[in-house]
């Protein structure tokens, strides 16, 4: 399948290991993705966030990634759906940060000693594959980073929430690159 990336999907995907060793993840995830396409000034999905004003609120969308992070991944409706059942996330990572300390629940392990290549996790696995149906459904030819973006917009979890927060949704993106809005990428 990655013979099929553009060379700004690849791009992506590589950004994403980088995000991942970076925080001693032993795996990419969705969200290593997500920062990638954030870091990235060039291509259609860079476009897009530029066009839907994500671009200049980049620092709110990597301290929103954080929070989630700190809550070991929890979405905030995950997290509002607890509170429904009494549980309040935020005292549980309080008390467990005051135990091990900042970000004990983020899942971020440095790996000492970690050679070799980092695996992608069930929810990278779940954004390329869906890249993939997103660009066979589009009759495109290569799948791009705006394929990617499209599939983290649909997706369930921190990034699609943290990317809805700040006004990017599928049909935003769509309406931005593919057309029915002011700007269209080329």
């Amino acid at each position: 399948m990655f013979e099929r990336f553009t060379k700004d999907a690849r791009a992506v995907v590589q950004g994403a290991v980088e995000h991942a060793e970076r925080a001693g993840a032993g795996s990419v995830d969705a969200e290593h993705l997500f920062l990638a396409l954030l870091d990235r000034e060039a291509g259609r999905a860079s476009f897009a966030l530029a066009a839907l004003g994500l671009a200049e609120r980049g620092d709110a969308v990597r301290q929103a990634l954080g929070e989630a992070r700190r809550r070991a991944g929890l979405s905030q409706a995950d997290a509002e759906a607890l509170a429904g059942l009494g549980i309040d996330v935020s005292e549980i990572v309080a008390r467990v940060e005051e135990a091990h300390g900042v970000g004990a629940m983020s899942g971020d392990r440095k790996v000492k000693g970690w050679s070799g290549r980092r695996s992608f996790g069930r929810g990278a696995k779940e954004i390329l594959e869906r890249a993939l149906r997103i660009a066979v459904a589009r009759r495109d030819r290569h799948i791009g980073d705006e394929h990617i973006l499209l599939a983290l917009t649909v997706r369930p979890g921190v990034s699609g929430e943290v990317l809805a927060d700040h006004g990017v949704t599928y049909e935003s993106v769509v309406r931005v690159l593919y057309g029915g809005g002011e700007a269209k990428a080329g």
